[in-house]
């Protein structure tokens, strides 16, 4: 069995982590597996970029192109938004000389493919969804928006008020591709995205399961806090409030404003703040406990010491599908605080492993924060690693992707 995996980039993004770490689980189950990817940043040889420095270059300005169109909207909202019309990509091509028996997409916007070209793999699809994109006109993050399960048009993101916008002339790309794709199989990582996308109108009729992440957690394990605290220069007696993401301060979709209020009502003298994924901000002048930036981790490693020296992990995001944050610092003992929405409580089993706030609540935010950093009574960090190792294991869950697969080459 020949396994093909896409995904925009190898490392770069949740998606890509996830992708590479389903890749590595086929590889250690000696199922030939390979990625192929628009951007490749490992040496990994079972992973297939493009083939020159023309290619990169030209790849590296795909996602810049891609956008041009939702630039045009003087009102959009900045949200990240993917028309994913930018033609001559090597993708098809490369699929049919690798002649997978399974194509299994993951994350494949930033001009990777057009719709028109999803529609043209003529092998078996796997399409696992780490956002809303599949599914909308145009959008990733759909927030309150319920268009897409009819036909999209006068986009909030767009800051559009025409019903035949941007997002309705891609939505109907999408609806005439995917009439054409009975060979598709969708993904929702998370139990919420699964019924997001059957109650969306361009997946009515296609077979759509839920099948999480998985995770290594031989790599993503407890190690010994004291050591970890000392490693990053952390005070031992004070408690360690963890935040990070990709742009963690400046995303407004992770909800760094949410976490900063919630701070202001926590006895400051008690804790010190920890952020990865950013190198600092000027706001960080404000807050009353004293707060580390450690920049940008750039191995599981760092990510793990980093997780294990937290007392409480803060997930603040206004929306998460099967937030790989959660699930890593789960993995490695140290319980999480974040807003039930989304997929968040397919990982978080409140006042189990975690706390789940109110929707966008700063006071119960600040209420878990405290429950969870004082919560050693409650078996918290060791009901948070059982709850990985009984649902995500890569070692004992990578046979329901390798099942998946031959049901869907059997069916063929």
């Amino acid at each position: 069995m020949k396994v093909l995996i896409l995904n925009e980039s190898d490392t770069n993004g949740g998606a890509a982590r996830a992708a590479s770490r389903l890749h590595s689980a086929l590889l250690k189950n000696n199922i030939h597996s390979r990625m192929l990817v628009q951007n490749k940043i490992s040496n990994q040889d079972t992973v297939i970029g493009p083939d020159s420095k023309i290619g990169k270059l030209i790849n590296l300005a795909r996602p810049a192109l891609d956008v041009m169109p939702y630039k045009l909207y003087k009102d959009r909202t900045g949200s990240m938004f993917s028309p994913s019309s930018i033609p001559f990509s090597s993708i098809l091509k490369k699929i049919k000389e690798i002649n997978p028996d399974i194509v299994h997409l993951h994350w494949i916007a930033g001009g990777m493919l057009t719709i028109k070209e999803i529609s043209k793999i003529n092998i078996p699809i796997v399409w696992s969804l780490h956002d809303d994109w599949a599914f909308t006109g145009g959008c990733h993050i759909k927030l309150n928006c319920n268009k897409y399960k009819q036909n999209c048009g006068s986009c909030p993101v767009l800051g559009s008020d025409r019903n035949y916008d941007l997002s309705r002339v891609i939505y109907n790309r999408k609806k005439n591709s995917y009439k054409k794709m009975n060979n598709l199989t969708v993904i929702g990582l998370s139990k919420w995205l699964q019924k997001c996308a059957q109650e969306s109108s361009l997946f009515k009729g296609k077979n759509v399961i839920n099948l999480p992440n998985l995770i290594d957690t031989s790599i993503y394990h407890p190690i010994n806090k004291t050591l970890a605290k000392d490693f990053f220069g952390i005070n031992p007696n004070k408690k360690l409030i963890l935040f990070g993401a990709m742009n963690a301060v400046n995303d407004v979709t992770k909800g760094f404003s949410y976490l900063k209020k919630a701070l202001e009502k926590i006895d400051s003298s008690l804790y010190e703040i920890g952020v990865f994924g950013s190198f600092g901000s000027d706001e960080a002048k404000e807050f009353k406990q004293k707060i580390n930036f450690f920049g940008h981790f750039h191995d599981d490693i760092s990510l793990a010491m980093a997780y294990s020296a937290a007392d409480v992990m803060v997930v603040p995001s206004i929306q998460e599908n099967l937030s790989n944050v959660i699930m890593e610092s789960l993995s490695c003992g140290t319980p999480v605080v974040a807003f039930n929405v989304g997929g968040n409580s397919d990982l978080i089993i409140h006042k189990k492993n975690g706390y789940l706030a109110k929707p966008f609540d700063e006071l119960d935010l600040a209420n878990g924060i405290s429950f969870v950093s004082n919560g050693q009574e409650h078996n918290l960090s060791l009901n948070a690693r059982s709850h990985v190792l009984n649902n995500y294991d890569d070692v004992r869950f990578i046979k329901k992707y390798v099942d998946l697969y031959k049901n869907i080459i059997n069916q063929r």
